[in-house]
């Protein structure tokens, strides 16, 4: 399935299982842009299995001239205060020497009409406090910063010994 944007050829494709391997090297290359290499331990099993079986994410590839440029990834959350669902995205990339061409915003573009269309009240994400490129185009889509709020995370080590104490 594809969805063009309203750049000519450029267009996102729903990811099939067959793109595993294409997917673990993109995740790759945005942990290397961050700065984060050393934290990744997805395998092309547990994306197999948490994407394509258990249907926890959906992954559009970004292509241009049917070449894959980059990727992003998201999922639906929930919000108590709304009462109403949510669009997370987890991860948008383009490599870079795709970048500050537009791609970002008519990406943005389609990911809105998909937050709309399924009745989200919101679509948040999380961005390095560093990347200010990244920042000042999300500012420019009209983004607000949740400067207030703080992400906690528990690692599944520490989830296992949560439980079990």
């Amino acid at each position: 399935m594809y969805i063009q944007t309203n750049i000519d050829n450029l267009r996102l494709k729903k990811a099939k299982i067959e793109d595993t391997g294409l997917i673990l090297e993109l995740i790759k290359e945005i942990a290397t842009y961050e700065k984060m290499i050393d934290q990744v331990v997805a395998t092309e099993e547990s994306l197999k299995e948490s994407i394509f079986n258990k249907k926890e994410a959906e992954v559009l590839l970004v292509e241009l001239n049917k070449e894959v440029i980059g990727y992003v990834l998201y999922f639906f959350n929930y919000s108590t205060f709304i009462g109403r669902g949510g669009f997370y995205l987890e991860d948008i990339y383009i490599k870079e020497q795709y970048r500050k061409n537009g791609y970002g915003k008519a990406i943005f573009k389609v990911l809105g009409k998909i937050a709309y269309e399924n009745g989200c009240e919101r679509m948040e994400w999380a961005c390095l406090n560093w990347n200010k490129p990244s920042i000042e185009f999300y500012k420019s889509l009209g983004a607000v910063g949740m400067d207030e709020w703080t992400v906690y995370r528990l690692t599944r080590d520490k989830i296992k010994a949560l439980a079990e104490n």
